[in-house]
């Protein structure tokens, strides 16, 4: 451990916050109908699509119908990218498949599918050994933006419910939609995207290259569009890599400057619609609040990770390997890094990528030390609540306010209230089901992998470290992140361009449903809270009222988290990371 490293974190999580706080005001602006400063270069565009898609943006939708357009929307977008992965060889004319790569098995393409449709980016494939230009550009980062939008508008509805006064209507989906796009998705990855470029990444349409090494062997280095992939990804919360090795890739995260800018765009607008929120509601200490809570909560996953890491393992000490100076401290995990962002980098970007719904890594999460592997699952234990990913991660916590209402209330023997409005039983219902979806989908799919003959064809390791790797797997694709532990596989490849090539249909498939069920499943019961508060009259506070913008009220939504967290998650950790973080055998 050292101060610079130390710096790393902190210094992170101020940058983040002197971003997110002018972003969060220029957020509010554009789903209040306020004036931005790209109204004249986006108002043509943004017409011209409502005409395209016969919409009234003015007209308000309840919440069954912003759910029925938001499933129709989702289910339109599965269909085709589906149709796109399947017929890749058919898009040779467009000259965008210099590689004449095949389409991968059909149990293959729906998991990608079912991954990309629901900003998950699991990845049972190399992109560079499976996907085409075509499929990555106009399948898969098409995908990366409406994906996003979809999960940003949920939230600003569930936001005009909250603070409803009056009505039913929610908001309008394809208004919400749209301008998500237009407005904050386009614009900046247009801007990060030269900056990638300028920095290193590539950006182009050529075959791939041949190298002739000194030994008189030759390799294959790939090329591609990445840069406009690469930011969409990362500001998406999406995390698919255009190349296997995802952000430890030098195309796509070429230095320790683009590092810290792909940090910030994974965390800048799940971040930025806290504060988003607490405009809206016109209580900006509502946002601080819950801005607080995720701060609290990152800072302390960042501070066991990297101490964790730098520290190194049992294993790792018995055998000596924990001597020697590395990046400037004595000893630490190395292994699975790379050199040139060390161990604070790698560890800040781990619990960035994971505490969102990224799953983007800079490093191999699965040679990270027991406590540090911990960490990751922990982060992805909380469903999303620790900043989480766009849009997902406010109504995520926004269950978890509501529910520590509702507890808090019941504490001191009052009516639980937010905001002015009665949380009564329809809510409370309505929010343990929202809660409950998540770990619930990842417990039973990984209690079916485990515990049959085809679940286990696709564990690569024995002991704790196999069980790791697939309760990690569907608590990643229950949380729609994305990252994996690498060891457990549904995709045999052995020649590039899939010739030859096979899917594992249990993995494939079981993996496809988990994604899409704890993806829309908890959208529903988010948009079905907001319809059920939308209506309700706003009582004014009264001296019994419980405050839910002071630090007392942050250490109770902290509470609840964890405690939600560690009583479905905590004997699963136990068969995994921590048993194996205890033992100095090398797995």
């Amino acid at each position: 451990m050292t101060f610079l490293g130390w710096l790393t974190i902190f210094g992170f999580a101020a940058i983040l916050t002197a971003l997110a706080l002018p972003l969060g005001r220029y957020m509010a602006a554009v789903y209040t109908g306020g004036r931005t400063w790209l109204d004249p270069v986006m108002r043509v565009p943004e017409r011209l699509l409502y005409r395209v898609m016969r919409v009234d943006p003015n007209n308000g939708q309840d919440w069954k119908a912003y759910a029925k357009s938001l499933i129709i929307f989702s289910l339109a977008g599965w269909l085709l990218l589906y149709f796109i992965l399947r017929t890749q060889t058919l898009w040779n004319w467009t000259g965008l498949n210099p590689q004449g790569f095949h389409s991968a098995p059909w149990n293959v393409t729906f998991n990608t599918t079912s991954s990309f449709v629901t900003n998950t980016n699991w990845q049972y494939y190399s992109g560079e050994t499976t996907m085409s230009y075509f499929s990555q550009m106009v399948g898969l980062t098409v995908q990366n933006f409406v994906s996003a939008a979809v999960g940003i508008s949920v939230a600003v509805a569930l936001i005009r419910g909250i603070i409803g006064r009056s009505g039913k209507s929610i908001g309008n989906f394809w208004r919400d939609l749209v301008r998500t796009v237009l407005y904050v998705l386009l614009p900046i990855s247009f801007v990060v995207a030269l900056v990638l470029v300028f920095q290193g990444s590539i950006q182009n349409f050529g075959h791939y290259l041949v190298a002739h090494t000194v030994t008189g062997g030759s390799q294959s280095i790939a090329q591609g569009p990445v840069a406009s992939q690469e930011v969409i990804k990362e500001l998406g919360t999406n995390g698919g890599g255009f190349f296997n090795t995802n952000s430890a890739h030098p195309f796509e995260n070429p230095s320790g400057f683009t590092n810290l800018v792909e940090m910030l765009l994974v965390l800048i607008i799940p971040a930025a619609i806290v504060f988003t929120y607490g405009r809206m509601a016109g209580k900006r200490r509502q946002g601080y609040a819950i801005y607080a809570t995720m701060m609290v909560m990152f800072l302390g996953a960042c501070v066991v990770a990297y101490v964790a890491e730098a520290h190194g393992s049992p294993a790792q000490h018995a055998a000596g390997l924990h001597t020697g100076v590395i990046h400037g401290s004595t000893g630490g995990n190395m292994e699975g890094k790379e050199q040139r962002f060390g161990i604070a980098g790698s560890a800040l970007f781990d619990v960035v990528t994971t505490v969102t719904s990224c799953g983007a890594v800079n490093s191999a999460i699965e040679s990270f030390t027991g406590i540090g592997g911990a960490v990751p699952m922990a982060n992805l234990s909380a469903s999303e609540t620790i900043f989480g990913g766009v849009g997902t991660g406010l109504y995520s916590i926004l269950m978890y306010v509501i529910l520590a209402v509702f507890i808090g209330g019941l504490m001191v023997g009052r009516t639980p209230e937010y905001l002015g409005k009665k949380i009564e039983a329809r809510e409370i219902k309505l929010v343990a089901l929202g809660i409950l979806i998540t770990p619930l989908s990842a417990l039973f799919a990984t209690a079916l992998a485990v515990a049959s003959s085809a679940g286990r064809k696709s564990i690569f390791n024995a002991g704790p470290q196999g069980f790791s790797e697939s309760i990690y797997a569907y608590l990643s694709q229950a949380n729609n992140n994305g990252s994996a532990f690498a060891g457990y596989t549904g995709f045999i490849q052995p020649n590039a361009g899939s010739l030859g090539s096979h899917g594992i249909t249990f993995a494939n498939l079981l993996g496809g449903c988990v994604m899409l069920f704890a993806r829309f499943a908890p959208i529903l019961f988010a948009l079905a809270i907001a319809g059920s508060l939308a209506g309700k009259r706003i009582s004014p506070a009264g001296l019994g009222t419980m405050r839910t913008d002071n630090p007392t009220f942050v250490v109770l939504l902290i509470g609840v988290i964890v405690l939600v967290g560690a009583l479905t998650f905590f004997p699963a950790l136990l068969l995994g990371p921590i048993v194996q973080a205890l033992t100095g055998h090398l797995y």
